[in-house]
């Protein structure tokens, strides 16, 4: 029997599902329903009474659209289904009630306040408030809070609607927010005034509906309609996040999130948040050549030739970096390798098969998280490597999932069973006889790169798939780098991995790589963004576009191809980098062929068509690897610093504090030890 049930909003009949609410239903019904605390992806609380509608022979007042759900109205006299109105004069009468109420304590901010332009409160006034208050007492006000270096509160503001609460508590896993005290003496507040200790807590600033919780390194520094904004995608992790960057002039402000169920969803971490000001910090913006030992500002002329020239008739490697777009890897692979060297993107030293997708990339997507009923973890720490992914474990957890972890016991913000640190612990997985009844659960088995970088990657990994096999369960291979997806993708690797690319190489051409020490003796050529470890070490520098300044293609986890879009230019003579690399293959006589980016792109596409597929995940080929003999250590987690990961990152004072905070906290003991 279906559970759809009819219901006739504003005269307009239409069969919903009976377990939606009614603020969902007039959603499908295409009528806006106002709201403050009800959000779709948190739990309903029903306290800002702002989404009030009329049932039509139900109670003699209006009731909580957001509260109540399809299967509870009753039907007409006669069988006929029930009817909602949303714009009568009961509905239209009770939500101006709520505004003047609402606006009785709130200050007269909104000439300097940052929420000024996008508030849910200023929109919702101009529709249902006064231009008078009946209120002639003094208005009530509130301490503000410290909720650290990312969140300024401006707790007079607020209008309790929890959002900020549930947010922490359900997504990011958090307990140090909660309200306290009944009537005019409730308040947000946070336990024992303690600052946030999450990686995601600056999601709360977009759901805030009014200005009490505004970006404190954003505050008083653009209004929004100043702003040109740019949909694109996130590098500071592989997950790809979808993203908007909102540039005034020539400078990034502010980077927000954007919807994209199969990956974000609307969240964002911190550090991709709040990463901007790395991007105006230690900029390469001329190239420079390194003469008797110091570093001298060239012309491209210069720079380009000195390059040409060292790497002519010499043994040529090329390193691709964390950040690098697919159009990069693509080049540089089309260059070195026309020279007969080697190029290699897995410079963490991970052994991911180049050529078999499935197991550098896996079979599952991101959003088969969210109805998986078993979830084993295999060397990794979401909560550093990925936290939107994370956030997604743990809404699965909140579902009845049972999630497993192999590798260290760390914080994960919920419940998991602890199978055990090594490699032992993955064999006995692997070798278990599953039950029918546990086959057809649908099952993930997730893999980190702390656990592919050892020697022993690649045994792990088949171990890893052999246990996917057994299970029936879907395969994600957890990436830290954006652009290492891309660059398997497009095969630039050597077999052997960094130390066959890197042996007896005399020029090394380092793409972006700042995380690889190059040993004594080579000439290095860097091309990148920041006067990082890369750019210490070179003999030639040549200035490239951070992933906010070009137009690019990046990979991310689960190998769904996105466009990342320009949003400014970069700094000074700083060029894009697949525009780089064609002008050095002109000065060395072995011109690309390519002139534009849309000619790069139809070459690329050619080579690779899967790639043209933007924002699909294409299906891989299960081909598991043959069982290798398992080392004894213990797994390590890829990351130490989540904060510092890129040079982009290690640019700014933001993340510097960040890390600085989360180090202090990790050494604090409690009185109770």
């Amino acid at each position: 029997m279906s559970d759809l049930k009819k219901i006739i909003i504003d005269g307009n009949e239409l069969e919903v599902p009976g377990a939606m609410t009614l603020i969902q239903a007039c959603e499908a019904a295409g009528i806006e329903v106002p709201r403050f605390c009800y959000h779709e992806r948190l739990s309903i609380a029903g306290n800002c009474r702002m989404c009030l509608v009329e049932v039509v022979g139900g109670p003699p007042k209006p009731t909580a659209s957001c509260a109540m759900q399809v299967k509870d109205l009753r039907p007409g006299p006669e069988g006929q289904p029930p009817v909602v109105k949303t714009n009568s004069p009961m509905v239209k009468k009770a939500r101006e009630g709520v505004m003047e109420f609402l606006l009785i304590n709130h200050p007269l901010d909104c000439p300097i306040c940052d929420q000024g332009g996008e508030c849910d409160l200023q929109d919702q006034a101009m529709a249902y408030g006064v231009d008078f208050s009946r209120f002639r007492e003094a208005k009530r006000a509130a301490e503000d809070l410290d909720l650290g270096p990312l969140v300024e509160t401006h707790m007079t503001r607020c209008i309790s609607c929890t959002r900020c609460v549930r947010f922490t508590t359900e997504v990011a896993g958090i307990t140090q927010m909660g309200q306290t005290g009944r009537g005019e003496d409730s308040e947000i507040t946070s336990y024992l005034g303690e600052t946030l200790a999450s990686n995601l807590q600056g999601n709360i600033i977009d759901l805030c509906p009014v200005g009490a919780l505004v970006s404190k390194p954003y505050a008083f520094t653009a209004r929004p309609w100043e702003l040109t904004k740019t949909e694109t995608i996130d590098v500071m992790d592989a997950m790809g996040s979808n993203i908007r960057v909102d540039t005034k002039g020539r400078e990034v402000m502010r980077i927000l999130p954007r919807n994209n169920d199969g990956v974000n969803e609307e969240w964002i971490s911190d550090k991709t948040r709040f990463v901007w000001d790395g991007l105006r910090r230690q900029r390469l913006d001329v190239p420079y050549i390194r003469e008797a030992g110091k570093l001298r500002k060239a012309s491209w002329g210069e720079a380009l030739a000195a390059a040409a020239a060292a790497m002519k008739g010499k043994k040529v490697a090329g390193l691709v970096g964390d950040l690098a777009p697919v159009e990069a890897a693509f080049s540089l692979k089309a260059l070195i390798e026309g020279m007969g060297g080697h190029v290699e993107s897995r410079t963490d030293g991970a052994k991911l098969p180049a050529g078999n997708r499935s197991a550098y990339v896996g079979t599952a997507r991101i959003e088969d998280i969210d109805d998986a009923e078993m979830i084993q973890l295999i060397g990794t720490d979401p909560r550093t490597e990925m936290p939107v992914l994370n956030a997604r474990l743990r809404k699965a957890w909140s579902r009845g999932a049972t999630i497993g972890v192999v590798g260290p016991a760390v914080d994960l913000t919920y419940d998991y069973v602890h199978v055990g640190t090594d490699r032992a612990a993955l064999e006995t997985l692997s070798n278990q006889s599953i039950s029918d009844e546990t086959k057809a659960k649908k099952s993930l088995v997730i893999v980190g790169q702390g656990a592919l970088t050892e020697a022993d990657g690649v045994a792990v990994l088949a171990h890893a798939m052999r246990l996917a096999e057994n299970s029936n369960s879907g395969l994600l291979i957890l990436h830290i780098a954006a652009s290492r997806v891309g660059a398997l993708d497009v095969g630039a690797v050597t077999e052997g991995g960094m130390e066959a690319a890197l042996d007896g190489a005399e020029v090394v051409f380092n793409l972006g790589a700042d995380e690889v020490e190059v040993a004594a003796g080579a000439f290095v050529i860097y091309q990148g963004s920041h006067g990082d470890r890369g750019a210490h070490r070179a003999d030639i520098i040549l200035p490239a576009a951070a992933y906010t300044e070009e137009n690019g293609l990046f990979v991310n986890t689960e190998g769904r191809p996105q466009l990342a879009l320009r949003a400014g230019f970069p700094p000074g003579e700083a060029k894009e980098n697949w525009a780089i690399l064609r002008a050095l293959s002109a000065e060395l006589g072995a011109t690309l062929a390519w002139d534009s980016l849309a000619q790069l792109r139809r070459a690329l596409v050619a080579a690779h068509p899967h790639l043209a597929r933007i924002d699909d995940v294409p299906e891989n080929d299960w081909q598991p690897l043959p069982l290798a003999t398992l080392g004894k250590a213990d797994f390590r987690t890829a990351l130490r610093d989540f904060y510092l990961t890129n040079p982009i990152a290690r640019a700014s004072r933001l993340m510097a504090e960040l890390s600085a905070a989360a180090a202090a906290r990790a050494g604090q003991r409690l009185a109770a030890e």
